[in-house]
This record gives C-alpha cells, structure tokens and sequence, in this order.
C-alpha cells in the first residue's frame, strides 16, 4: 500500500535496532498498537513500513540498497530510540535515520514544517524508550541540528529504565505516563504533521505544481480565489500569486513590445504543464534576443496563467502592445503547438499558426515562433541577432529533454535537489547537453551560496566541473556564460569578470531581466548602490510584476538606511504577493527604525504579533516566552551571513537576563559543536563569529575577540559590502558582550556611517545595548544619528 500523498511509498516507516525487539517483541507490539489508533483517528488508511521479516533486506548485516531509498521515501520517520540505537556503527542509525534526515531535508516538504498552530514539528518523531546516555543524546542532536524533542515510553522507578508496557500502572511510574495514552499521543502527533502536507500538497496540485502561485480559471465566471504560501527562503523568495495590482499599471504602451502568456496545456494530463511552460521560456530566451523589441520576462507574465483578464487588460498591467497566446498538446512522440499574435489596441490578429510536428521539430518550432513575432512587430532584426535564435538542437535525445524541462520547472520553484536530479537525468540519456550541463551547475552554485541547510560545502567543486565539461562542448552558449557568471560572482567572487560576463550576455540578450538583476546583486556586493539600484530597476522594467525584484531592492534600502523607501518598495511587493510576511517585516523593521515604537510598527506593517512572536518577546523583553518559544520553534539557524545553534540562541537569551550559570551551559554546548564545524570548514567566517559571541558569553575575553577579528578578515567589507558589513557588527557586538565599550562605540559609529544593517531604532530598544545606554558617548551617537536620518 502506497502514502496517501503521491511520490511516496509510506505514510509512516518505523526504525529500530533488531536486537530491541528480539527478546520481548516490545516494537511489534507498539506498531500493532499505533495502527490500532491511526485507524480509529484517520479516516483514509495510513500506511506503515516496519521490518518485522528478517528476510526483508534490510538487516544490519547488509548495505543500503535501492529498495531501502524507496522506503525511505516515507511521510513521517519514527525511530525507536533505545541505548543502543545511537551507534555509528548501526545499520539503523546510519542507514536509516542519517539517510532519511538527509532525504527530508530535500524533498518537497522538508524536514521541518510549520503545524497550524504556528509551531515548528519535525517529520523525524522520535519514540525513546530508555533514557540515554550524555553521548547518544549528544549524536542524535547534532545530526537533528537542535534539541531532541520525543515521545517517551519509559517506565521508570528507583534503579529501573526500561520500554513502558500496556500493563504498566502509571501510578508506580515515576515518569506518570500511561501507555495507552502514549500511543493516542503518537497519533495525534501523525495526524498534525500528515494534515499540513496533505494540505501543502494539495495546495500545490490546485496550483499547477506551481509553488506560491495562485490558479484562477479563465473559462468560468468565478471570483480569483487566493492562496497564500510562504518559504524559508533564506535569503530567496518564490513568486506566485496571479493577483495583478492596480497601482504597477503604466500610463501608456511600448511600442514593439510583447509579453507572453503561459500557454495552455491540452494534453488532458496535468503532468505535462512544465512541458508547455517550458515552450514559453525558449520562446522568451529567442525574443529576448532581439534589442528593437520590449519583451516582459517570464516571471511577470506567469502571473496571467489561467486567467480569465481580457487581453487589453493584460497588456495594459504589462505595459506592451502585443500578446502571444498558444496552446500545446503533447502526444507521444507527436506534438501540436498552436500560437496566435494579437494586437491589444485593435484586438486584431496579426498573425496565427498551427504546427503539427514530430517532437523532434520542437527546436525548429520555438525559433520559427520567436522570429515570425519579431517580423510581425516590425522588430529589426540584424544579421547577429538572426544568428543566435537560428533554430539550434541542444540535444538529440527527446528525454533528455524531457528531464531538463522537468529541471528547469522545479528550478523555477527552488526545488534544488529534484532540480539536480532532472537535470542529472537528461545528462545520462545525452552525455553532450550542454544546457543541463550549465544549469546543474546553476543549481550547485545556489545550494553552495545560500547556505541554508547542512551539506552545502561541495557543491562549488561540482558546479566548476559542470562548467569545464560545458566549456569543451560549447563555450559560447548563453546558459553556459550565465553559469560561468553565477560562479566568479558567488564562488569566486570574482565580481568584475562576472560583471564582464553578464555585460556581454546583455548585448546578446538586452531584453532578459535575470542578467540586470544579476548585476544588481554583484553591484550590491561591491559596495556600488547607485549603480546596483538602477539595474535593478532596469530589470524590473522588463519584469514588473517580479516580487523578488522588490524584495531585493527593499534589502538595499534598508542597509542604505532609507526607510521610507524601504517601505514604498516593501508596500509595492505586498501588492504582488498579500499577506507575504517577507514584506510586512520590512514595514516593520523600516517604521521600528523610524520611530521604535513596536505598537506603531506592527499597525503599519499589518503583522499581528503571533506572526513575529520572537521580536515581539524580544523587543518586550518577556523573556520566560522568549525561551519557551525558542525551545519549541527554533532549530538551526543557517544563512550566508548566520550559523545559529539552537544551543547560541539559548545562551543569548540566558547572557541578557543575566543567569550566568545557564549562559555558560548553553555557551560551553555551542562551543563545542562550532569547534567542530570549524575542523570540518575551517574558512568558514559565520562559525568564528558565533564562536566569538559564546566566548564572550562564557567569559573568554580573549579568545571571544580573537574569533570576532578573525571572522572580520575572513570576510572584510572591501570583499563583500555586505556579509562584510555583518561581521563588523558581529565584531562590535562580540566588544560589548565583553565590556570593551569603547570599542564598541566606535564600531557603532561607524557602521552608522556606512550602509548596514543597524540602525538608530535598534539601537534604542535592542536589549543587547542596554549596557550603553547610560553613557554620554552613545548619547551622542544617537543624537547625531537622529538629526542625519531627519534630513534624509
């Protein structure tokens, strides 16, 4: 029997060391028992993989194979944790729990998810039935990256720590839990996490596949319903929503210039939508091609999928004078694409066709499309630009194809790891696809550079070996080039040869947004925030409808300290996507640096205070919640610019309200585990300045500095504008944890100076500078700081 959610094998998988159920049958008996009440609590069937059969393959004695992958591929994973299921040398613990917390991390749901009521539950559901020893405790919560939070079956008295049984009283157990009541526990706890990935899955089907986008139908008279989906994303945002605000409208219409609308997908199977997607997006990458045509990225024009909006109105919202529409139906190896060009001011049609080819032709297709558009419009098309959107045939193996598609759809979504598969996949069915070459080193360099989950180091070495078997097929193909700029600016940090790069791509490709938003981004690092807003602004000529490009230039704002701008612009990205918290943190934070008045603040952002709980606790200073919220939500926190142990947040907390004996625990705890990553990535400038600050909280003073400056050479602001900016405040921060307030100080001023991420407000309410509060030297500062951000 297969999970109720499609693409896995098991709603449930239950992990446990043989030799624990071999004598009593203790683990038999709680699964019998848990599908008792996982009958009576859901109504569909929940499914169970559990190795009770010693012929099953997946003893200790043997090695991981396919068929365990397979399994593996499990909504929820309950190891039975006992004093010898922490074993590196365990086939369980290695090859299943390991493997599936690797597994969870990337796949569609991830490992961690936000339950309904607001908190965070792994899909990792531990049942412990010892209590363990200091060091198995240890291993488990470093490879869950925080503190292990489990279901107990342990019956305990004086001397006794042993598996809880049904006939236990709970009366002579000192632990008062009773196994019935444990076992109700269990699936109640199933059910919550199954319910929200029933529901992300669901939201995801009505969505086309199409994460945080927003489905309307354009062949009824219903009102746009709208779903509303937020990611991590650390550092990234998806784009969704198909809601087109009023207030992006242009006056007036470009002439030659064109947007074009996802085109229908009559293949009566949902499957292929990224098939017809991806007929638009190679279409794009032709007109983009052409510099006498305004051509709207794919991004802005995604938006309309589906849609019932008249065309006018469309084009109005876009700013272009003409609408390409199609439709594809893929059969086999056959293939129908019709496409229709229509005029916006009169409505009429200036040119329609229908092919009727092999799949094969679909190369041919796209270009004939791209350049029939162009002569309509009256675009000129010079001899070059003719040249680079001549039909070319990246690939001979239709398949292969088939799986860059896929690639490039889940790529679209941040789906990194299905996107390696994909594209990994069209390489193995054409070993000279130059294009899924370049972009699975594309997806390598994004895993290496948003560092926002374990397992990041080592993707650069594979996107260089992607790109140098790109450069021996075709050097001069665009994706290859874009790849090769991703990689001197995010690998490299070669900014200027990026820059070079990406400025000979434009002249190959004037219309494409990603390469001025690309140069806005380098710019930004080099410290160049003129020059890094105006491309930024190009690119959202070419893409108005991008929240990502508003999200983007909100950030600069608030390091250029412009709040008002910084609001405008985060206003701007609420209308694209509503109720996208990403942007009403910004208001928040811009209106808290204006007039650090929280209340204000969270009027104008329009966040409730359940939704920022961890400020408001913080900036409240209720600090016993602020615990408690930490302890039940908070896991790693990994970013470019952060490495957060849970065990570091603790220690802050407890360093604030001054309980020095618990600071020190939680401190001594992080230390450990920081020395460790810096063993294993010892240039790793996030680790020494986490390091810094828990020495400093352990009362290390020296050695506290030392990490802090160490961090600041490893990362200097004249190498990254802003991840150097951060370790500079990481540094004044690590000055006053150890009463070097004068250093601090100047720090302050400083980065006040510059554009960065503190700011007035901060300084007023932020708790960690209660201790400089009193002193004349900060009364200036803020005076100063005050008067410069009055005349901004």
């Amino acid at each position: 029997m297969s999970s109720i959610i499609d693409g896995y094998e098991y709603d449930i998988f239950i992990s446990y060391r043989q030799k624990d159920n071999k004598h009593d049958g203790w683990v038999t008996e709680f699964v019998d028992n848990l599908k008792g009440e996982l009958e009576s609590t859901f109504k569909e069937e929940i499914s169970v993989y559990f190795d009770i059969n010693p012929h099953d393959g997946l003893l200790e004695t043997h090695d991981v194979n396919a068929s365990l992958k397979e399994k593996l591929k499990c909504l929820i994973f309950i190891p039975i944790i006992s004093r010898t299921y922490c074993d590196p040398k365990s086939f369980a613990w290695g090859h299943e729990f390991c493997s599936f917390n690797k597994l969870a991390k990337e796949d569609q749901f991830g490992r961690d998810i936000k339950l309904s009521s607001g908190n965070v539950a792994s899909r990792i559901l531990p049942i412990k039935i010892h209590d363990l020893d200091p060091e198995d405790k240890a291993l488990l919560e470093n490879e869950l990256g925080g503190f292990l939070r489990s279901i107990e079956f342990i019956y305990k008295e004086p001397g006794v720590n042993r598996p809880l049984k049904p006939e236990d009283e709970e009366k002579k157990n000192l632990n008062g839990t009773k196994y019935l009541n444990q076992i109700n526990k269990v699936a109640n706890a199933v059910k919550e996490i199954i319910n929200v990935l029933k529901k992300q899955s669901q939201q995801s089907d009505e969505a086309a596949k199409q994460d945080f986008e927003v489905k309307t139908s354009r062949k009824t008279n219903r009102k746009a319903k709208i779903i509303v989906t937020s990611a991590i994303l650390l550092a990234m945002i998806v784009l969704g929503y198909f809601f087109i605000p009023k207030q992006i409208k242009s006056s007036s219409q470009a002439e030659k210039s064109i947007a074009v609308l996802p085109f229908l997908n009559l293949s009566n199977d949902p499957e292929q939508e990224y098939f017809s997607d991806g007929m638009v997006d190679e279409i794009l990458n032709h007109l983009f091609k052409v510099g006498d045509l305004k051509v709207i990225s794919r991004t802005s024009s995604m938006r309309y999928k589906n849609t019932k909006l008249p065309l006018k109105e469309i084009a109005q919202e876009l700013n272009v004078s003409a609408i390409l529409e199609g439709s594809v139906r893929k059969i086999g190896k056959n293939i129908r694409i019709t496409v229709q060009l229509i005029d916006t001011k009169t409505d009429n049609h200036l040119w329609s066709e229908t092919y009727d080819r092999d799949l094969s032709d679909v190369f041919a297709i796209q270009s004939e499309v791209s350049q029939n558009v162009a002569r309509k419009l009256k675009a000129t098309i010079t001899a070059k630009e003719s040249f680079l959107i001549q039909s070319t045939i990246p690939t001979t193996s239709q398949l292969g194809y088939d799986f860059y598609l896929r690639g490039n759809d889940y790529f679209s979504k941040y789906k990194a790891s299905l996107a390696l598969d994909m594209y990994s996949k069209a390489i193995q069915e054409d070993s000279l696809f130059t294009a899924a070459y370049a972009r699975r080193a594309r997806t390598h360099i994004f895993l290496y550079w948003v560092k926002n989950e374990e397992g990041w180091q080592g993707h650069d070495i594979k996107a260089q070996e992607d790109i140098k078997k790109g450069m021996q097929l075709n050097p001069e193909l665009s994706e290859l080039k874009i790849s090769q700029a991703a990689y001197c600016y995010q690998v490299n940090r070669d900014y200027d040869k990026a820059l070079k790069i990406l400025s000979e791509l434009k002249a190959e490709a004037p219309n494409m947004a990603d390469l001025y938003a690309y140069s806005s981004n380098i710019l930004r690092r080099q410290g160049k925030w003129e020059e890094s807003i105006s491309e930024r602004k190009h690119a959202i000529q070419l893409d108005p409808l991008n929240a990502e490009y508003y999200y983007n230039l909100s950030e600069t704002y608030q390091l250029l300290h412009q709040f008002d701008n910084l609001i405008e612009c985060s206003k701007k990205g609420l209308s694209l996507i509503p109720d996208y918290n990403a942007y009403k943190y910004f208001i928040f934070k811009g209106s808290l640096s204006k007039n650090t008045d929280m209340k204000v603040a969270l009027k104008e952002s329009g966040l409730k205070e359940e939704e920022i709980q961890y400020e408001v606790f913080y900036y409240s200073r209720l600090y016993n919640k602020l615990l408690e919220y930490i302890q039940h939500n908070t896991t790693l926190q990994s970013n470019q610019f952060d490495y957060h142990p849970k065990s570091f947040e603790l220690a802050l907390i407890y360093y604030i309200i001054d309980n020095k004996s618990l600071c020190k625990i939680y401190a001594d705890s992080a230390i450990t585990y920081l020395k460790g990553k810096i063993k294993e990535i010892p240039d790793d400038d996030r680790f020494y300045a986490t390091l810094g600050k828990c020495y400093a909280f352990s009362g290390n003073t020296n050695e506290a500095v030392t990490c802090g400056k160490k961090a600041v050479n490893l990362k200097p602001i004249k190498f990254d504008a802003w991840q150097g900016v951060m370790k500079e405040q990481d540094l004044m921060e690590i000055y006053i944890l150890t009463g070097n307030y004068e250093l601090a100080l100047d720090k302050i001023e400083f980065l006040l100076s510059i554009p960065s991420d503190l700011s007035v407000g901060d300084l007023l309410i932020d708790p960690i500078y209660d201790n400089l509060r009193s002193l004349p030297r900060f009364q200036k500062i803020i005076d100063s700081a005050q008067k410069k951000l009055a005349v901004k």
